[in-house]
């Protein structure tokens, strides 16, 4: 496993590790993006799959990073109950940078590079089952101006280097019927 990084990680140090890895992707650079909705405007044909990520905290304190298709709507209520945990907000701003070194609009699984070394390792990650179905995910490089496409076992693989085994779930019985 690869030595943690100072916090915050920045987009080139995140690069740097992909490569040492030997993890094949693609980036695309685009304005900036903060919402779902605004990511669909730009995006055009870029393939594979997109998804959202949240950061969220149980009440209780225990922290999560689930990661999904960005057309899920979740339930939270659902979704505690299938972490299990208890009641679960969206983190705060100041917690997201603290913990996983991103502002809002750029949560990323990639932000696992800076909550990263066994005694730091204090975000779960959530990986949407259905997601990893893909040929190529989507996510922010720590910014929101870059999109990586990237297999979905090579994003596995960088968690792992990042002390993080994902816990992978089925996320349809915690998702709003639409």
């Amino acid at each position: 496993m690869t030595e943690p990084s100072p916090l915050p990680t920045t987009r080139e140090t995140l690069m740097a590790r992909l490569n040492t890895l030997k993890i094949d992707y693609t980036e695309y650079n685009h304005p900036a993006v903060f919402t779902v909705e605004e990511a669909k405007k730009l995006r055009g044909e870029l393939p594979g799959v997109h998804c959202k990520s949240l950061f969220l905290k149980a009440k209780g304190g225990r922290l999560f990073l689930l990661v999904c298709l960005e057309w899920r709507r979740m339930d939270m209520k659902a979704l505690a109950d299938l972490l299990p945990s208890r009641r679960l907000s969206f983190g705060q701003p100041e917690l997201l940078l603290e913990k996983l070194g991103v502002t809002p609009g750029s949560v990323t699984p990639f932000g696992a590079i800076n909550d990263n070394g066994p005694e730091d390792n204090c975000v779960t990650i959530v990986l949407d089952k259905k997601m990893l179905e893909a040929t190529q995910v989507n996510y922010h490089p720590l910014i929101n101006t870059a999109t990586i496409g990237l297999s979905p076992d090579d994003l596995q693989r960088f968690l792992v280097d990042c002390y993080h085994l994902p816990l992978i779930l089925d996320l349809d019985p915690a998702t709003q019927k639409q």
